[in-house]
């Protein structure tokens, strides 16, 4: 005898895009605060480029590459919030949710382009030194710093819990280093007119956005991947509901996947003997999945028998 059942009991929150952190008045304040914070940085992320192109500044032009990355980061987080407002269709029933890892893993991509275009013309300025006037350099990093101290005022009073907007505010922190290094290096010119320490500290600064980019395509690439959460892999989860549920005899055909970072999602058959009440032990299993790794977007079909409906022989 062979019993198929799914669960379709769970919220539905989950497993179409939605984000329980980014709706209704929460969406209001993290776009209030997401929307400035992007012009602010954007805008004067252009204005370094050209303050670092005409002062001759190569730790500029890095940190405006830094500053691009808190664009992006910011521009994604804002883009999270607004698509995952949008209803599933019947082409998408996932929703839009993961468009932002997509848009991630291509903007990773780009930082990595610039880190290997500032270590380029770093290495070139060691070679032949290159004139840099430090008194704009040094009003435009000081005017960078005053920016990006003003952005994260604006996102650290939002809720911290939102995995969006703290991501945006941690790569704020490290754009405000890139311009506390610019401001050292415009000092250090000033005073003894040594030049070598601004393509050191581009160097610098391009390894801090390389550190984020390869992290940033390490984890949108796992997603896009179909890679499982960090809370559970295939042999964990099978040994658990094992263990913990009665009448389990077996668990294959698993698929533990993300829709995005914050959304896992799983798929599972579960062989039960005899004995077990089918609708009592798929309730137990997605209480076991839920307590255990916080998994609530769980698909069980339950099986009875020695042959999986899929063609799978079950060991007896």
């Amino acid at each position: 005898m062979m019993h198929g059942s799914h669960d379709h009991g769970h919220d539905h929150s989950h497993g179409h895009g939605h984000n329980h952190d980014i709706r209704g008045a929460g969406a209001a304040d993290l776009i209030r605060r997401l929307r400035p914070a992007f012009v602010l940085t954007f805008g004067f992320m252009i204005a370094e480029a050209v303050g670092g192109y005409l002062s001759g500044s190569l730790a500029l032009l890095a940190d405006a590459g830094h500053m691009l990355t808190d664009a992006g980061a910011l521009a994604l987080a804002l883009a999270g919030v607004r698509l995952a407002a949008r209803p599933s269709d019947n082409r998408r029933s996932y929703g839009y949710g993961r468009a932002q890892v997509l848009a991630a893993f291509v903007n990773a991509i780009t930082l990595l382009g610039v880190t290997v275009w500032i270590v380029f013309e770093a290495f070139r300025r060691f070679q032949q030194p290159h004139e840099v006037l430090a008194k704009p350099m040094l009003v435009v990093a000081v005017l960078g710093l005053l920016v990006n101290i003003l952005v994260f005022a604006i996102l650290h009073r939002g809720d911290r819990n939102n995995l969006n907007l703290r991501g945006a505010w941690l790569h704020v922190i490290g754009d405000m280093l890139g311009s506390v290094g610019a401001i050292i290096a415009a000092i250090v010119i000033m005073l003894t007119g040594w030049t070598p320490i601004d393509p050191i500290l581009s160097v610098f600064m391009a390894l801090l956005i390389c550190g984020g980019a390869i992290n940033l395509l390490r984890r949108s690439g796992h997603i896009l991947l179909e890679g499982a959460p960090p809370v559970a892999d295939e042999a964990t989860l099978s040994a658990h509901l094992l263990e913990s549920v009665p009448g389990v005899e077996d668990i294959h055909h698993v698929h533990l996947w993300m829709l995005t970072e914050n959304e896992p999602l799983v798929t599972l058959h579960a062989r039960i003997t005899a004995e077990a009440n089918a609708d009592e032990t798929l309730q137990a299993i997605k209480t076991a999945l839920t307590t255990a790794f916080g998994l609530t977007h769980v698909t069980v079909q339950i099986e009875r028998g020695e042959v999986c409906p899929d063609g799978e022989q079950h060991q007896a």
